[in-house]
């Protein structure tokens, strides 16, 4: 990546704001989610991201806006562009030496032959004058990977989450909206000590599975057991949501495998809405009833239940 202005998109001299703004449209429409069978999204969208990262640091922003580091976050060579010496080619010096256009050679060759007898072997006139070169910026700490099991439950509340660091510390981590399984958190200054700062941690979200719920998009769908009774005659039942138990009513005659909808009880989007709960209803009949079976006995369902399958 070269430019990461022109990776999102927008002016040098763009807000954060408008940083932002592109970063969120581009990454909507190449996220892996909705790109599967489109590799070439998906590293479209690592190049995006990777952009994002630097221009929103804002002492990162600076220093690829003074020339420091570019556009992967590496120092770039104190000497410039095109060539070791800045693409400016060779003029004789004064002394009958050389020197690089706009480049003053005597620091380099004081680092090389030992400051005060490179020196006495240039002279005054030697053209080894001084050297105005920018140092590179001291190096960040490396970034270090952790992963973070997540109840599914707890993943569509968005309920923040604690981890400890390998260092012994914990930290919270907030969920994104629209986290999934693989969703990847940057936890900036949580890495590896270093000169230039400590790096980031880099934390990939892994949902763990739950007994009643289970994810399907943005919806949870949970199977909910039902007495003959209560799908008989119908009327409110207690539910479980992943936000609290709340009473749902069952039509009169519910059969199983029949699904109703209880809305804004699955995962927030990364819109800030969000999905469903779908619920479907299961008849549990006990095994050995003489009650029901002594009814059942001497009731007829005239219906042909099973049409011209058989």
């Amino acid at each position: 990546m070269s430019d990461p202005y022109s990776t999102l998109g927008v002016a040098k001299g763009a807000s954060e704001a408008e940083i932002k703004k592109a970063y969120r449209k581009l990454a909507k429409e190449l996220h892996p989610d909705t790109n599967q069978n489109n590799p070439k999204a998906s590293e479209r969208f690592a190049q995006v991201t990777s952009a994002y990262d630097l221009l929103s640091d804002k002492e990162k922003r600076g220093q690829f806006d003074r020339g420091e580091i570019d556009g992967n976050g590496q120092p770039r060579s104190p000497f410039g562009g095109g060539g070791p010496f800045g693409g400016g080619g060779f003029r004789p010096g004064q002394g009958g030496g050389f020197q690089a256009e706009g480049v003053d050679l005597g620091d380099i060759f004081e680092g090389l032959f030992g400051g005060g007898a490179a020196r006495g072997r240039a002279g005054p006139g030697g053209g080894f004058g001084g050297f105005g070169g920018r140092q590179a910026p001291p190096q960040k700490g490396a970034s270090v990977e952790y992963r973070l099991a997540v109840p599914l439950d707890a993943a569509a509340r968005l309920t923040p989450q604690r981890m400890t660091l390998r260092d012994g510390s914990t930290v919270e981590v907030k969920l994104p909206k629209g986290v999934a399984d693989g969703t990847k958190i940057r936890l900036a200054g949580k890495g590896d000590p270093g000169p230039g700062g400590a790096g980031d941690a880099i934390v990939t979200v892994s949902l763990r599975g739950h007994a009643h719920y289970a994810r399907e998009g943005d919806n949870i769908r949970l199977n909910l057991p039902l007495t003959l009774k209560e799908a008989v005659l119908g009327g409110p039942v207690k539910v479980p949501t992943v936000d609290g138990a709340v009473m749902l009513n069952v039509p009169k005659g519910a059969t199983s495998g029949q699904t109703l909808r209880i809305k804004g009880r699955g995962f927030t989007k990364k819109d800030g809405e969000r999905g469903d709960q779908l619920v479907t209803l299961q008849i549990d009949l006990p095994k050995d009833d003489a009650a029901l079976r002594a009814f059942v006995e001497g009731w007829n369902d005239p219906r042909p239940v099973r049409g011209d399958m058989v």
